[in-house]
């Protein structure tokens, strides 16, 4: 593990040593831009991490709030790579995760081997709007996910995204867009993945997985991408709105959440069932003003593992639904307060439905690039009187 992270350091310093350079020379307007010659290629660099306190405490409903735990931690550190290869019609991708919490996960199908792949993937214009992709990065799924963890409007993303995203898979995606008259905007994004998540060394072992997605935007691109950017950092000048919704069908999916957590295991091997989940989400921005929301629903044919004579394993697949709805305003100084309401409501056999409320303060130093970023959230668990407390605060660099 050590000598592959090495690995990763020399490479960047000898690139960066020995290529002919151009330099964005401020700090949050760039990468570090290598350029070769001849135009025949380009990499860009970038580096972040984010620095994490998380202090949590159960609340009784009788005796009141109970004893808590804290950890300080490197919640991830990320390496960047990208550019573009032979022309500027067909660009690359890759990020490397370097934290202990960017590499969990590993088990028999990943060779039980750190898993530092986040991205890699290559992107072709191959004509007009179309754009092929092929490789390994996000899924087009829910809104929240596909946000950049370094773009996001609180500490980290809600309990909605953590119970139902589809993340990352290796695969294919076909990408196009088409404007109407002077602003509407139509996306349209499709995939074919293998259905198991990231970094899998594994035979496939089960069936495919589909995703479709719909963006309409009917006021026209947000700034800087700005729909795909926690909180108005660009203090959009005009109103601005983005309306989705994403179908995914992972046919004989093997995971506890469809393509990602632990396997689920059977008599006969590993236990598959099909799963079908729905994002609808939007984001609307506004002179400071910055609203998101979004909905899943995750269905399975059969959840519950079971072995050959229908025994149930123990092993069961999440499903369920959940809403997240957040609000904020950017202050002209960069001061921003947002609040958040998040609810799951897993079927019965899996729990009873849980709310959080979060209300989030960020100091935006230089965007998104440089932040300070503090919340505190409630939660409450239907048919108890029991709650629990959370507190996080995090410094975010990125360049």
């Amino acid at each position: 593990m050590k000598k592959i992270g090495l690995a990763l350091v020399m490479i960047t310093i000898t690139t960066i040593s020995l290529a002919q350079t151009k330099i964005a020379n401020k700090f949050g307007k760039g990468y570090y831009n290598v350029i070769a010659e001849d135009s025949s290629y380009s990499l860009k660099l970038a580096a972040r991490f984010q620095t994490l306190y998380l202090g949590e405490w159960d609340i009784d409903g009788d005796d009141g709030i109970q004893e808590g735990t804290s950890n300080f931690l490197i919640r991830r550190a990320r390496l960047k790579f990208g550019g573009y290869v032979f022309n500027p019609k067909v660009v690359y991708k890759m990020e490397f995760g370097l934290s202990n919490r960017d590499m969990s996960g590993a088990s028999p199908e990943t060779k039980n081997a750190p898993r530092y792949i986040l991205d890699a993937v290559m992107k072709w214009n191959f004509a007009g709007n179309f754009v092929l992709w092929a490789g390994q990065t996000k899924l087009p799924g829910n809104r929240e996910r596909v946000i950049s963890s370094a773009n996001l409007q609180f500490v980290d993303r809600s309990l909605v995204n953590s119970k139902f995203n589809i993340d990352r898979d290796m695969g294919v995606q076909l990408r196009h867009h088409i404007v109407f008259g002077k602003s509407f905007m139509i996306r349209e994004m499709f995939a074919l993945s293998q259905g198991e998540g990231r970094n899998i060394t594994a035979q496939n072992l089960g069936g495919y997985e589909y995703t479709g997605r719909l963006e309409i935007l009917p006021m026209g691109k947000f700034a800087s991408k700005g729909d795909y950017v926690g909180g108005d950092i660009k203090r959009e000048e005009k109103p601005k709105l983005s309306l989705a919704v994403t179908y995914d069908y992972n046919d004989r999916a093997v995971r506890k959440q469809g393509n990602i957590k632990g396997f689920m295991y059977n008599d006969e091997g590993y236990y598959q069932t099909s799963v079908s989940t729905i994002f609808a989400d939007m984001m609307f921005k506004w002179n400071g003003v910055s609203i998101m929301a979004e909905y899943a629903n995750k269905k399975a044919v059969d959840p519950i593992a079971k072995n050959s004579d229908d025994t149930e394993t123990g092993d069961i697949l999440y499903v369920g639904q959940g809403l997240n709805v957040q609000l904020g305003y950017l202050l002209k100084s960069n001061w921003e307060i947002a609040g958040r309401y998040t609810t799951i409501m897993p079927e019965t056999f899996i729990g009873n439905a849980y709310s959080q409320y979060t209300l989030g303060v960020s100091r935006y130093v230089v965007g998104h690039k440089l932040k300070v970023q503090g919340d505190v959230s409630y939660n409450t668990f239907d048919g108890s009187n029991d709650s629990g407390l959370m507190t996080r605060l995090q410094i975010d660099m990125h360049f």
